[in-house]
């Protein structure tokens, strides 16, 4: 008995034994873990202020942060331009990538092409694209027009959806292969109708332009901008996101907003956002009103429906006073007709 149990024993080992090695050889089958492979980079970095008086305090066009040896982000001055508008420079093994070319055309004050042909490796093919395509992220583009090696995608609805394939936008991801940096490229509109956003496999960084940041959420399309949030939300929900960029800052450490236009933001809060944010902002989306809300961190507004409302408070005020006045001369008129009876 004592020889059988022994058996039992000794074979309950060996099994336990296979089954352990077993597992061993399909976990090692099995792909590595997200974000196991993400190249690591840095956002220790504090922003140019701007001066309270640009002509006394003048300052350099552009402010350049190597995130890591292969991404930078170069943002122009406060005093350049109030929109001060943050760009991003990613380079691969076969051609580099710029997000937006900034709000400020000429070439003298704002030496953008020069700047990003200075920091990429001699002869390494240039591809510009946009966040979308309001003004402040494309004015740059001239300054690439004609030179070798660069190619500038179109800002218009059809090039959008030409060059990334997008066949039934919104709906589709894109794909921008840099060599051994593959780019995704993700339609959201809400802000604007032609605004996508870039997620960088290398980083794990999520390039949102205007779709979100530390700003006022401008909103042109508010069914748009609540399926965009969705869209973008189940896209990084099983992915690694490093920091969520955008393109522009308008809140300081309080979160409170500089004022309109403003060419000075002391004490200015970080440009990044996180993950957690991203996932949040379909709800927040959810709740906006239509004209200017908070919900959480975020404040959404459309300029468009706050104008229009105001427009029709101006003509219903106009209308009021106009009946007023008919009212007054009527009522004068009235008093002068008894008296003179």
């Amino acid at each position: 008995m004592w020889q059988s149990q022994a058996s039992r024993e000794k074979n309950r080992l060996w099994k336990s034994l296979e089954t352990t090695l077993a597992a061993v050889f399909v976990l090692a089958a099995l792909p590595a873990p997200a974000g196991a492979d993400i190249a690591p980079g840095s956002m220790n970095v504090v922003w140019n202020e701007g001066a309270q008086d640009c002509k006394a305090h003048p300052q350099p066009p552009l402010q350049i942060h190597a995130y890591n040896s292969r991404t930078f982000i170069l943002r122009e001055n406060l005093c350049s331009t109030f929109e001060a508008p943050f760009m991003y420079l990613l380079t691969g093994s076969d051609r580099a990538l710029l997000i937006d070319t900034g709000d400020v055309a000429d070439p003298k004050a704002m030496p953008l092409a020069k700047t990003v042909e200075r920091l990429l490796p001699p002869g390494l093919p240039l591809l510009v694209v946009h966040s979308h395509r309001h003004m402040d992220h494309r004015a740059g583009d001239r300054q690439f027009a004609g030179l070798s090696n660069v190619r500038v995608i179109g800002y218009d609805i059809e090039s959008v959806r030409r060059f990334y394939g997008f066949a039934h936008w919104p709906d589709g991801i894109g794909t921008i292969d840099l060599g051994d940096r593959i780019v995704d490229v993700l339609p959201t509109p809400g802000h604007n109708e032609t605004h996508v956003v870039f997620y960088d496999r290398s980083t794990a960084l999520l390039l949102s332009g205007d779709f979100m940041l530390p700003a006022r959420l401008l909103v042109d399309d508010d069914q748009a901008e609540i399926a965009s949030a969705k869209r973008v939300a189940d896209f990084v929900r099983n992915r690694p996101v490093s920091f969520v960029l955008g393109a522009h800052i308008e809140e300081d450490v309080r979160g409170q907003f500089f004022p309109w236009e403003s060419q000075y933001h002391p004490r200015e809060r970080v440009l990044q956002m996180t993950k957690r944010d991203l996932l949040a902002l379909p709800a927040a989306a959810a709740q906006f009103d239509g004209f200017y809300s908070n919900a959480g961190q975020f404040t959404f507004m459309n300029s468009t429906h706050n104008l229009l409302a105001l427009g029709s408070a101006v003509i219903a005020a106009a209308v009021a006073l106009i009946g007023l006045a008919v009212w007054f001369v009527r009522r004068r008129r009235s008093k002068r007709a008894i008296l003179r009876s």
